[in-house]
């Protein structure tokens, strides 16, 4: 089949679904930062993205999406607190978290304040194998 394809010299195209200097749609990083924080692998994700969508993306390419949330929470972590909490609340949360292969449950231990302007604010977040007053 012949096709004749016109030629755009004005630049007033604008792209509907992936807009121009972009790689990608909006959302994609998203989907791939939600399947990792679920607990799938990249090469997990990868056969995900592959069989849902007819994507086909790199190992790589998902530990450069995944590698941006690592730099946030290091951010996060290393942030400066403030100097009096008149509230500050201790507990644990029990999660399941895939762990060599399996599912098992942690407990994440939560520190969140509340500031002097009355927000709530998470002080840090702690993992461990079991729930105990000694954590």
């Amino acid at each position: 089949m012949d096709l004749t394809v016109p030629r755009h010299r004005n630049a007033i195209f604008d792209p509907a679904i992936i807009p121009k200097g972009e790689s990608r749609f909006k959302g994609f990083d998203d989907k791939i930062i939600s399947m990792y924080a679920r607990g799938m692998t990249t090469r997990d994700i990868q056969t995900h993205l592959e069989e849902m969508y007819g994507v086909e993306v790199s190992p790589t390419f998902i530990s450069q999406v995944t590698e941006v949330v690592t730099e946030e929470v290091r951010l996060w972590q290393n942030r400066p607190l403030d100097d009096i909490y008149p509230i500050v609340y201790l507990d644990a949360v029990r999660i399941k978290v895939k762990h060599n292969g399996s599912i098992v449950t942690q407990a994440v231990y939560l520190a969140i304040a509340v500031t002097m302007e009355g927000v709530k604010d998470v002080l840090g977040m702690w993992a461990a194998e079991t729930e105990g007053a000694k954590f």
